[in-house]
Formats: C-alpha cells, structure tokens, sequence
C-alpha cells in the first residue's frame, strides 16, 4: 500500500471504531426566544423585545461519556428587534432604498425624524457549533453545560416603523437591503436532561446568545443633529437572544 494512504485509512478505522463505542444522537428542539437588539451608540436604544422560536435538528458526537461537540440546523422565526433613535436627531436618513420603492409622495424618507422606533422582523438558518458537558447520571436526571457558536443566514427580512406621522405603524416594507448576509455570535446554556427510556431523553434548560457582528447595514444612511453637519450613521447594530431551550435527544 502507498504510504500516503495509510494516514486517511488510520482516520477512517479510528473513527468508526470511535462511533461504535460513542455514538451519534440525535434531536429536536422546539425553543421559544425572546430576542431585542442593542447598539453601541447611547443616541439609538433598544426599544421593546419580540417573541421567537427555534426549529431544528440537533446531532452530537460523543467524544466521552459525559462530553459531545453538537451542531444541528435550526430555523429561528421572529428574530430581530428594534431600535429607536433619539429625540434630537432633526433628520434619520434609513432605509431609504426600501422606503423610496414604496412611498410615492412627499415628504420622502430622508425627511424622517428622531423619536420614531424601527422594527426589524427577521428570520435565520443558523448553524450551531459546540460543546455539551455533562455530568453523571443522578437517577434519571443529567445536568448539562453548553457553550456554543451560531452562524447565522438571514432568509427573511421585514421593517415597519412606529411614531412616523406619515406611515401606519402596520405597515411593513421589505428591508433585505438594511440587513447584512451573515450574523455570528456566540451563547450559553445550561439545563437538564430527563432520561424516559435508554436512547430517549427530554431536554430543559435556558440559554443566552449574542451577535458579535453588526446586523444592521448603514450604507447611505445619514443623521443629523442641531448645530451639527449630517453624519454617516455607523453604529453596530447586534441580535441578542433570551432561549427556552425544550427538546428531545433520541
């Protein structure tokens, strides 16, 4: 045999003797999230949370008894938040692109001003990576550790705004150009397991995940204070997320 083979045939051997003593499980989760978003700038807050929930597959690999990576794919509905700028802007110049396509009359968006708060209604395909600690079995009960990242894929992208007196507050506008492509962050969580059968366990616990990047896009958006020259508004925009994590490992 050529010994440039012999290195993946050594991988291949060892991990299926790996998956014969620590086997794959796998899982579904069906978690509710409470979700706001935060800047970094103290002129634009968080302004209220929104109700979510996460859909997906869970698959671990057992590396020891009591410790797995786990990954998965999860659909996370109602994701987002909003965020209202101050009072003392006399000009918010965003979401121009999606404004202009909708609005036909004056005054244009570019006319918008502080107070107004901007919902975003968001929808991901996240990808999860990371570690679940266990410890040992105390009758049915397992405590559990899970420090993880996310990447997430925004697939859904909705805005409306509120207290802008010429928009109703129900109206949504399609923001996909506001958003940026990619989103990672980072969480925690901890919880129980609840074993009903050998192979079958119910899952509990809660979990914390925050972005590292900035979701909200700011090209082209503008704002302007008194006494001040109009500004590029470059503030981060990051998903923080509140998890009720429910589920089953079978």
């Amino acid at each position: 045999m050529k010994p440039y083979l012999l290195l993946p045939l050594a991988l291949v051997c060892s991990l299926t003797a790996a998956a014969q003593v620590n086997p794959i499980q796998l899982g579904i989760q069906l978690s509710p999230t409470f979700n706001y978003l935060t800047t970094d700038n103290n002129l634009i807050e968080s302004d209220g949370t929104k109700l979510g929930l996460k859909l997906g597959l869970v698959a671990e690999y057992f590396f020891q008894d009591n410790y797995s990576i786990h990954t998965g794919i999860n659909f996370h509905f109602g994701a987002g938040g909003a965020l209202r700028y101050d009072d003392q802007f006399t000009q918010v110049n965003i979401w121009s692109e999606p404004l202009n396509e909708v609005l036909t009359t004056q005054p244009t968006p570019g006319q918008l001003t502080g107070g107004s708060t901007y919902n975003y209604n968001l929808q991901f395909v996240e990808i999860p990576l990371g570690l679940t600690l266990r410890t040992r079995e105390f009758g049915y009960l397992r405590y559990f550790v899970q420090p993880a990242f996310t990447l997430g894929i925004p697939t859904g992208s909705k805005g409306s705004i509120d207290r802008a007196s010429y928009i109703d507050d129900n109206e949504t506008f399609k923001i996909g150009s506001e958003v940026n492509a990619l989103n990672l962050s980072w969480g925690i969580g901890a919880g129980i397991e609840y074993s009903i059968s050998t192979q079958t366990s119910l899952v509990g616990g809660l979990g914390f995940q925050s972005g590292f990047l900035d979701l909200t896009a700011d090209n082209d958006t503008q704002v302007t204070r008194p006494g001040r020259d109009p500004a590029e508004d470059d503030s981060k925009g990051r998903q923080q997320s509140i998890i009720i994590m429910l589920g089953v490992l079978f």
